[in-house]
């Protein structure tokens, strides 16, 4: 069983910057190193969208285009910790995000079997 749980959300000024962390169980005979791990979010009334996704040892990284060149997905393995950290926060970016972790590199929310709780980010105009 994985386990996964969020801190870091709340509320941040447009243009303002915040730190989602993302702290991972492992279940015995496994690694934290053999996982993908994603970042996705869900504003009411929509769709959960694909944020950002980091391979299993950071080789690769791949962002949607609506928070290319403010976010950036990291991961520290011998921590079993994942991170985003969001820059230049605009008020659609208000939504509930969730950390997600699964054995294959995808956007998609389908390929990964484990998700956290989600953590609140609000950014006021």
């Amino acid at each position: 069983q994985v386990q996964l749980t969020e801190s870091g959300g709340g509320t941040v000024a447009a243009g303002g910057s915040l730190t989602l962390s993302c702290e991972s169980t492992v279940p015995a005979g496994r690694t934290f190193s053999e996982f993908v791990m994603a970042w996705f979010r869900q504003a009411p009334g929509k769709e959960r969208e694909f944020v950002a996704t980091i391979s299993q040892k950071g080789w690769s990284i791949r962002y949607a285009d609506s928070v290319k060149g403010r976010y950036s997905i990291s991961r520290n393995n011998p921590n079993n910790m994942a991170y985003l950290q969001m820059n230049t926060l605009k008020p659609e970016d208000t939504a509930v995000y969730y950390c997600a972790s699964g054995d294959t590199f995808s956007t998609g929310p389908h390929a990964y079997a484990y998700w956290g709780q989600g953590t609140q980010v609000t950014v006021s105009s």
